[in-house]
């Protein structure tokens, strides 16, 4: 095996002054890492970003309801849940680049037909839109005091820690000893003394430190109203991902109609006719070469037990009927017996699961055996079958060669599609040389 020896190149020396950086502690690092300074930035930012949004909504909010009394109210009600969206967007994209926050989309709005009043009645029953509003009215006092707490931190915590270089300034420049701690008629308190100059810029390390730390709990503030005020509510992105696993079901019901009748036009029908025809040669034939005729009869014979057989496989793969009288138990056992290697079956369900999630379970196993009969070059296959809480599990584990992939266009992509279509999930372990272990998860509903 080929050794990398870092130290031997500009790369390699630059590997292990980050690998030094690295090893220092976090709370050390942290002061000067990115992510700090992009948090304050995003707390900076933020007062100036709140100022304009509160000041929008609360100055069109206000103008909308005093003229709520004629018909301009609404259309400018509606313009200023527009505008909210649209400094909605804004915030995402702050968050996106400082925070690494990324939040999508809210649903857009559903006009259903064109017009100036449609568009206004989609904007008021928009819940992003009234949410995005709200997020402006809060977002202010918010920022007001993220702002206050990490700049007082920040400046008091690197005023204090540089301090030994800077604090010549007062007996130079300002005509007192040091910078002045307390002070009243009779005395004053300077920090001027080496020990006071020391423990000044201890404190100020102290402050140094915690500042990063402060500022990201300030943030996770931040990125709680974003995630929960100006993204897609969790409805919204249901009803999204039902029509998008509404279409995959659609699609995969297309596409085993067209392999059905591909089946059927290709191999029973194809078959039927050869023998339909074969038959009326074998009847023109009858009176003038009975043996002739006989074994065309015979040849035709072999054909519909072919067709037949064809038939039975078809119907098999649309659903079996071992799988609606016996169970998945027995089904599986049968799957098993055709795959080219030997397969170890093991089902313990205290019952049964709905028929269409037990169909669905079926087809998983029975395409991730053909899989392994095809690629995997394995010696041995096991299926494992249980029920956890309200969730049907499937596993499959080969001793093959591994390297199976999820990739956009492959068997197993399109698996996880169907599975996903009834809330189910696929999760593939094979790395290169194997084992490979698919873990199916349905839901039970039984």
């Amino acid at each position: 095996m080929a050794t990398t020896r870092y130290g031997e190149t500009g790369y390699g020396r630059e590997y292990e002054r980050y690998d030094e950086r690295r090893r220092l502690p976090a709370g050390l690092r942290a002061p000067f890492e990115a992510r700090h300074w992009r948090e304050l930035a995003y707390v900076l930012l933020g007062l100036p970003v709140a100022v304009l949004m509160f000041v929008y909504a609360i100055t069109m909010t206000a103008l909308g309801i005093g003229l709520v009394v004629t018909f301009l109210g609404v259309p400018v009600l509606a313009a200023a849940l527009a505008g909210c969206r649209g400094l909605g967007a804004l915030e995402r994209a702050r968050a996106r680049a400082l925070l690494h926050v990324d939040v999508a989309d809210p649903e857009p709005l559903r006009t259903g037909r064109n017009g100036l009043m449609a568009w206004v009645g989609a904007v008021f029953k928009s819940g992003s839109s009234w949410r995005q509003l709200l997020y402006a009215v809060l977002h202010l006092p918010w920022a007001v005091f993220s702002f206050a707490v990490a700049v007082a931190f920040w400046s008091y915590g690197w005023a204090m820690l540089t301090y030994p270089l800077w604090f010549w300034l007062f007996p130079v420049y300002g005509g007192q000893d040091g910078l002045q701690l307390y002070g009243d008629e009779t005395h004053a308190i300077y920090l001027d003394n080496p020990f006071e100059i020391t423990v000044t810029a201890l404190i100020g390390l102290l402050f140094t430190l915690a500042t990063p730390w402060i500022v990201r709990a300030l943030t996770m503030v931040d990125r709680v109203l974003v995630h929960g005020l100006l993204g897609p509510s969790r409805l919204s992105a249901r009803v999204v991902e039902l029509e998008s696993d509404r279409g995959v079901v659609v699609d995969t019901a297309a596409a085993d109609l067209r392999r059905i009748e591909r089946d059927l036009h290709d191999g029973a029908q194809a078959r039927l006719v050869a023998l339909a025809m074969d038959l009326g040669l074998a009847k023109e034939k009858l009176a003038e070469d009975p043996r002739a005729a006989a074994r065309m009869v015979d040849e035709a014979h072999g054909e519909v037990k072919t067709a037949l057989q064809e038939l039975r496989d078809l119907a098999r793969g649309i659903h079996p009927a071992v799988l609606t009288d016996r169970g998945l138990d027995a089904a599986l056992s049968a799957v098993a017996s055709r795959c080219t290697v030997p397969v170890t079956v093991e089902v313990d369900l205290p019952s049964r699961p709905a028929p269409a999630i037990e169909g669905i379970a079926y087809f998983t196993v029975s395409e991730l055996l053909q899989n392994i009969s095809k690629h995997s070059r394995a010696r041995s296959a096991t299926v494992d079958v249980w029920r956890a809480d309200s969730r049907l599990m499937l596993q499959v584990t080969d001793d093959g060669v591994g390297g199976a992939q999820t990739h956009a266009g492959s068997g197993l992509a399109g698996l996880a599609e169907r599975l996903d279509a009834v809330d189910g999930i696929l999760v593939v372990d094979s790395p290169a040389g194997g084992p490979t272990t698919v873990t199916a998860e349905l839901p039970w509903r039984g």
